[in-house]
């Protein structure tokens, strides 16, 4: 029968391997014990995060996980497909922190970082961020610059708070963007989502030129969890 996911304790998260790992570890062994052959369709995302017992977002990093070591293949509108049966492994491979947990720790230092730009970023910081925003919009239809210039946007956040601390965070943050994520973004990314994308941007900098650390620092949560919510959900 197959096992549902239990989390450890706290004392322990630091020795145990990431969910996403054990989710995929979970899934391949239902692959095995329903005997689904190359070619074949898995069940559908929602029943077998019911079964497993996890999250949609969780699920799908174990999914996406499976898709990088080529066991499974990923078919927006269609399902999830087996590619190859594997025999059992003691450890799968590492791909880096899940999409999600990255999204959730941004959502935590990214809203503080637009709060404290609010209150403490120069006329010249708000022009770096507004320079940065206006490049998005006008290189929107430029895929391959996109990703760079959303980094820029959100490094100049940082960058308006004068604490190079923070500079430091929100970047490692944004290197924690692996394989995983861009593998995910791939599938999931849609032209709703980056148009409004570059609202939510908007909304950010308007918060921040009128100086007000709470709509800045909501503005920042709210576009994280519409991202977290459009990936999970698909």
């Amino acid at each position: 029968m197959l096992k549902k996911v239990t989390l450890a304790p706290d004392n322990a998260l630091a020795h145990e391997p990431r969910l996403y790992r054990i989710v995929a570890g979970r899934i391949e062994e239902l692959i095995r014990d329903e005997r689904i052959g190359a070619g074949q369709r898995l069940p559908p995302e929602r029943e077998m995060a019911s079964r497993l017992a996890v999250s949609r977002a969780s699920l799908r990093e174990a999914l996406i996980a499976l898709e990088l070591r080529g066991v499974v293949d990923v078919r927006g509108g269609s399902g999830v497909y087996v590619t190859r049966v594997q025999p059992p492994r003691s450890e799968p491979e590492e791909a880096g922190p899940g999409p999600f947990e990255v999204l959730a720790a941004r959502r935590l230092v990214e809203a503080e970082v637009c709060a404290s730009a609010a209150r403490m970023a120069s006329d010249s910081a708000i022009e770096a961020i507004r320079s940065a925003v206006v490049e998005m919009e006008r290189q929107h239809d430029n895929y391959s610059s996109n990703e760079q210039l959303d980094r820029d946007f959100h490094l100049s956040l940082a960058r308006a708070t004068g604490n190079s601390a923070m500079v430091g965070a929100v970047d490692h943050l944004w290197k924690q963007r692996g394989r995983l994520w861009h593998k995910l973004k791939e599938h999931f990314q849609t032209e709703e989502l980056r148009q409004a994308t570059l609202l939510d941007h908007r909304r950010i900098l308007d918060a921040i030129v009128a100086r007000d650390p709470a709509a800045a620092h909501a503005a920042m949560r709210a576009h994280l969890e519409r991202v977290t919510r459009t990936f999970s959900r698909g």
